[in-house]
């Protein structure tokens, strides 16, 4: 039964773990370089590149599930961890910029953090009404 009510959520399945498994690891290539004290580099912030898009494809996977009438059981919590969700990776491109220390890639570590609890939350927002 938990295999068909996942797969009756648009926020459920292959993006979303691909988004939670590429945070992570972005994450921990961020950890490794905050404890080395080195800055941001280009692979953090092709890996917020990257996240993005995959996070914006899950946004746009949602959208259309209610555009074709499905609804999430709490439609603002939704809505909100959606619009949260796909600004992480640009505002810690924001400021992992604004701080070209290892700082940055401390603050590229949290998001990337807080990004796969959102998703988890989102898939809860989701379900409350479908359980």
């Amino acid at each position: 039964m938990t295999s068909a009510a996942a797969a009756g959520s648009p926020v459920d399945g292959i993006l979303a773990t691909a988004s939670i498994v590429l945070s992570l690891v972005i994450a921990i290539w961020a950890l490794v370089a905050a404890l080395r004290h080195r800055a941001p580099d280009r692979l953090q912030f092709a890996g917020l590149a990257v996240l993005e898009v995959v996070l914006l494809a899950l946004a746009v996977v949602a959208l259309v599930a209610l555009a074709g009438g499905e609804r999430p059981g709490e439609p603002g919590a939704f809505f909100g961890y959606l619009v949260t969700l796909v600004c992480l990776p640009p505002l810690a491109w924001v400021l992992a910029r604004m701080e070209p220390t290892r700082w940055g890639s401390a603050i590229v570590c949290a998001v990337c953090l807080v990004a796969p609890v959102v998703v988890v939350r989102l898939q809860q927002t989701w379900e409350v009404v479908g359980g």
